[in-house]
């Protein structure tokens, strides 16, 4: 076996050249001159380094999934290749300068990085797909950040058991891009301040789509409140349907079942010892209105209720067993439809884990609670350019895998689309970027940077 030399090299060898597709997506929206305009304290040092440069940065190191502050020091070895593929006007700044400017920032720009994750996605010709039956499902969920061993400010006991923050986060579409979050400390209870990030962003999802929405939330959001704005909205717009897990709270399973066993048109029998009831009624729920007025109306009720006196292998329960499972909806679905819609909600915990684990953004970076609150909303838009990314690698056979599927995870797009090496020279004025061809990728790379640079 022939022996292997190591030498350095002066060429300009490029890992994350994926970062051109960064710099292509928010190139075309206002994103950085909102930002650079908006009113923020000018008490700091490198006054040159504007904030626009300061958030392209971060957004770079975000799509790498490299959120901590240090990381941006990799972009020191070669700073012109970072500047011209994320649009840098001035320079990269420090990860001094990342931190103290973050905790200067804050969450000030809140309302304006909402709006500039909603227009870019308009601008890319972002239709968030709908389900087979025409809605666009909309995925509310809280999911805790495991902050363990870190003092914080913010972090505190989470309902999972460890000490953390507990981020609300809103998907649409059956792709799963993030339209809003907001990081919460982790004690919050998760119907806290909940009504208002609910009209937020319905408001947000009506910029993206005018299809019918579906919105579902499980137990932990079953408060009347929620169920008076969905309820509001569907008379104002007739485009926002719900289903909401309920939380039995104190009723009895056993009476539950006993008054569904007669008037039960839906009973299956799945196995020997297992019953299940299926269908609906309707409850009355009470909420108030804006003007404080309160308005009762019936909320039909999807139940399944499942009765077990044999487990699967045969064994005989001495007492059933038996399990409850009943939703709030206003949509006019069929009762198993229903069910199965909700069952699909489970889908957005992926969507979490790709933020939590592929971005690793799960451990914030900041002391300050203001900061981490910038660094998640920023979040919001590099998991956005990531998912974008990978969709539109989807729009052909060009990518390596036979498999057939209908979202590509954010590990991949950053693994294989993101850190992908390629040969930087610079020749009369142009930049080349060389793919290798021994990279089963570079078909479907020059695709989607082509394609990129078309739109308009």
């Amino acid at each position: 076996m022939k022996k292997i030399h190591i030498e350095f090299s002066d060429e300009r060898l490029i890992t994350p050249s994926g970062l051109v597709f960064v710099g292509q997506i928010l190139g075309k929206s206002s994103f950085v001159k909102k930002i650079n305009r908006a009113p923020i304290s000018k008490d700091y040092l490198q006054k040159q380094i504007k904030n626009g440069d300061v958030l392209l940065t971060y957004i770079g190191m975000l799509c790498q999934g490299k959120p901590q502050y240090e990381a941006v020091r990799e972009m020191m070895d070669d700073p012109d290749y970072y500047k011209y593929a994320l649009g840098i006007s001035y320079a990269i700044p420090s990860a001094e300068t990342l931190r103290q400017r973050f905790d200067m920032i804050g969450d000030s720009l809140r309302k304006d990085i909402q709006q500039a994750n909603v227009d870019m996605l308009r601008e890319m010709h972002i239709e968030p797909t709908a389900l087979d039956n025409g809605f666009v499902p909309v995925d509310i969920d809280v999911t805790p950040f495991d902050n363990s061993k870190s003092n914080k400010e913010g972090v505190s006991r989470t309902y999972k058991g460890f000490d953390g923050y507990a981020p609300i986060m809103a998907y649409i579409g059956t792709e799963g891009y993030l339209v809003n979050l907001e990081l919460r400390i982790g004690k919050q209870h998760c119907q806290k301040e909940t009504p208002d990030f609910l009209r937020e962003t319905i408001e947000l999802c009506r910029q993206l789509t005018e299809k019918p929405l579906l919105i579902r939330l499980d137990s932990g959001n079953d408060a009347s409140e929620n169920i008076g704005i969905f309820m509001e909205e569907s008379y104002k717009y007739n485009n926002v349907s719900f289903i909401i897990k309920r939380n039995p709270r104190q009723e009895s399973k056993e009476e539950w079942l006993e008054s569904v066993r007669e008037c039960c048109q839906n009973i299956q029998h799945p196995r020997d010892g297992k019953t299940v009831y299926i269908g609906q009624t309707f409850r009355n729920v009470t909420y108030s209105l804006s003007d404080n007025e309160e308005k009762t109306v019936g909320i039909r009720t999807i139940y399944e209720i499942t009765e077990r006196t044999i487990d699967r292998y045969g064994q005989y329960f001495i007492v059933p067993d038996i399990e409850l499972g009943t939703y709030w909806t206003n949509s006019s679905l069929p009762d198993d439809t229903v069910i199965d819609l909700y069952h699909a909600h489970g889908e957005s915990e992926q969507y979490h884990s790709e933020i939590k684990t592929d971005m690793d953004v799960g451990r914030l970076p900041s002391g300050k609670f203001e900061s981490n609150k910038l660094v998640l909303e920023l979040t919001m838009i590099a998991y956005n350019i990531l998912r974008i990314i990978g969709q539109k690698s989807l729009k052909k056979k060009d990518a390596p895998g036979r498999k057939k599927i209908h979202r590509r995870r954010i590990r991949t797009v950053i693994s294989n689309l993101m850190q992908f090496a390629g040969h930087l020279t610079e020749h009369a004025g142009r930049l080349v970027l060389s793919i290798g061809r021994s990279n089963r990728w570079r078909f479907t790379f020059k695709r989607l940077y082509d394609s990129f640079a078309f739109i308009t």
